[in-house]
């Protein structure tokens, strides 16, 4: 640090140099051609403090280099191809074009809620809701690391409905399968084994025969499939048994006779590149039926078996969900949690057995 006269030019000349307390890497910067010293020790003093803020930098990351590391960070950690693509498509469209080159440290609560509320974006609620949770999980990356000291993530909340959806009813089911079977339309088989068992559809892509046993009338779950992560373990990280009806079994054999390698379900071009819900909704359409993603199949198995009297706590097992929260939107779905509680109720001043005919002149009364 210091000030020096240059008597080649007749010039000051400001320097300054630091090195890092953690790194020890030095950082050094310096001014020529100051015409005065009141200048020169002007410009020294600027000179400290962008020192100290190129140090900072060397440490702290700026926004969308912390993003890069959340990207590595979350892959080495178990995290799903399929769920970082989703997150890092909304990290990069959203936040970097606002805080790219700031540093993590800077942003604040309000930046977030700012962000979050932007009332220019076209969001609906839940995906602002999202939003919140990208940001918190980078965020919170960040302070896990130590380059920020608090997370600054502000508490939101946000208004809206849950729609109730749950899937299709069992005669709306039945027919989709016999006219898919009539048709012998190629989707048939896929949405009929996702009807009987409840299974997602990256779950019935990587079902191989060796994990389905007809005698004890057994699928094992045991591994699941997308077009990010390839094939992996069942969502979760948990595998499962789903029991096959009887109903389900010579539908299964006939499958198996016809079957021409390993994996149950045939392979459909479709399937592969994720279209599977395009391909039921227009079929649904079609039908006149309510359209629906191909995941709803799954919400429909489940409310079928609700309403047949199946406890939920053998359905949320048998699916697959992780805990009851998630399964009793299908339970409200189904409404089998409520069904028959207002049976007790009675307002009537009379019952309808009371009511007698009484003539007035010419015209007729209900009384």
């Amino acid at each position: 640090m210091g000030i020096k006269f240059l008597k080649s030019d007749n010039s000051w000349e400001a320097f300054y140099s630091k090195r890092h307390p953690v790194t020890r890497q030095p950082v050094s910067v310096r001014r020529k051609g100051i015409k005065t010293k009141t200048e020169a020790l002007k410009v020294e003093k600027e000179l400290v403090l962008l020192v100290d803020q190129r140090l900072h930098e060397s440490v702290v990351p700026t926004w969308d280099r912390c993003v890069l590391e959340w990207k590595t960070f979350a892959a080495d950690n178990g995290i799903g191809a399929a769920t970082i693509d989703t997150y890092m498509k909304c990290l990069n469209a959203h936040t970097v074009p606002r805080w790219g080159r700031k540093l993590v440290d800077e942003i604040t609560p309000d930046d977030v809620r700012s962000l979050v509320q932007d009332q220019s974006k076209d969001w609906s609620p839940s995906h602002r809701k999202n939003m919140l949770k990208y940001v918190r999980a980078v965020l919170t990356f960040a302070a896990e690391k130590q380059l920020i000291s608090k997370i600054p993530v502000p508490r939101m909340k946000f208004n809206f409905v849950q729609v109730l959806k749950g899937g299709l009813t069992e005669a709306q089911a039945k027919a989709l399968l016999q006219r898919a079977r009539d048709l012998n339309f190629v989707w048939y088989p896929h949405w009929a084994l996702a009807l009987y068992t409840g299974m997602r559809s990256g779950e019935l892509y990587a079902l191989k025969w060796d994990c389905v046993d007809l005698e004890a009338q057994l699928i094992f779950v045991r591994r699941a499939w997308n077009n990010k992560d390839d094939f992996k373990a069942p969502k979760n990280w948990q595998e499962r048994v789903v029991p096959i009806s009887d109903n389900a079994i010579q539908f299964l054999r006939e499958l198996k006779m016809r079957s021409e390698d390993d994996f149950v379900l045939p392979r459909l071009n479709e399937w592969d590149k994720g279209e599977q819900a395009r391909a039921l909704r227009t079929f649904l359409l079609g039908m006149g039926l309510p359209p629906m993603r191909f995941h709803d199949l799954r919400a429909t198995w489940a409310t079928i078996l609700l309403t047949k009297g199946v406890e939920p706590i053998k359905v949320m097992t048998i699916g697959g969900w992780k805990d009851m929260k998630t399964m009793m939107y299908c339970v409200r779905a189904a409404g089998v949690d409520i069904a028959g509680v207002t049976s007790c109720l009675d307002f009537s001043t009379h019952s309808p057995s009371e009511a007698k005919v009484l003539t007035f002149s010419s015209a007729v009364v209900l009384a």
